[in-house]
Parts: C-alpha cells; structure tokens; sequence
C-alpha cells in the first residue's frame, strides 16, 4: 500500500511523462518543492515496490502498476478539483484544498464522489442552486 508521500511522487511522475515523455529526478523535485536527494531515496523506494523502474542518470519510467496507479491518482485529484468546483469552492483555494484532502479520504468516499460529480454535472441547474446557498 501506497503512502500519502509515495502517492504525491507517484501522481507527479505520472503527470511529467504524460506531459513531456519522460520524468527525471530534478523536475520531479521541482514540482513538489524538495531535493532531489529526497526524490532519489523516494524513486528508489518505488522502484523497489514496483511502481517504477529507476537507474541512476537514466530517468524514472512507470511500470505497468505505477502507470495505473499514477493515472488513478490524477483522476482521484481531477475528481475531487472538479467537485469542490461545482459546489462553489473559490477557484484559488481549490487546488489547496485538494492537495489538504485527497489523502485522507478511502477510495470508496471517492467513488462516492465520483457518482455525485456525475449526478450534478447532469443536473447544472441543482449545482447552480448549491453555489447560490453557500455563505459569504
């Protein structure tokens, strides 16, 4: 089982080779603000659990359980930036907020999000009625 961290570094190295192709250990320190010592000792931990195939200078690349996490991971976070939209959450404090949750809900209070995304994206005039009652 993924840890929060394992997750964060697992959703960034998805996002950089779906971007770009590849993911290197600087531009994964970059995107989350750390070392790239600390993402070394990260990669090499993944690497060890599966999710990734790592050599020193050659790059990070997913395997096939790190690519279907890491594309879990984004659709969970995608998912949850999409909720808090339709529900009026201010659009600056959105991504914050994301980040400050998506690791401590289950992956069943996610798909129960997901059904309720679902639901008022068919329904634009109850998630209308929701932003007009929040409070100022």
């Amino acid at each position: 089982m993924a840890t929060p961290g394992m997750e964060d570094y697992l959703e960034q190295i998805y996002l950089h080779i779906e971007r770009s192709g590849l993911a290197r250990a600087s531009d994964i320190a970059d995107s989350l603000d750390v070392l790239p010592s600390s993402v070394t000792k990260m990669v090499q931990r993944l690497d060890r659990e599966g999710y990734v195939y790592y050599e020193r200078y050659k790059g990070i690349e997913l395997t096939e359980k790190g690519l279907n996490f890491g594309r879990k991971l984004v659709k969970r976070h995608d998912i949850l930036e999409e909720f808090l939209r339709i529900i009026g959450v201010e659009e600056e404090k959105i991504y914050e907020d994301v980040e400050g949750i998506e690791h401590h809900l289950s992956w069943n209070a996610i798909d129960r999000i997901t059904n309720l995304v679902e639901v008022l994206e068919q329904n634009p005039a109850f998630a209308e009625h929701l932003k007009m009652h929040k409070k100022q």
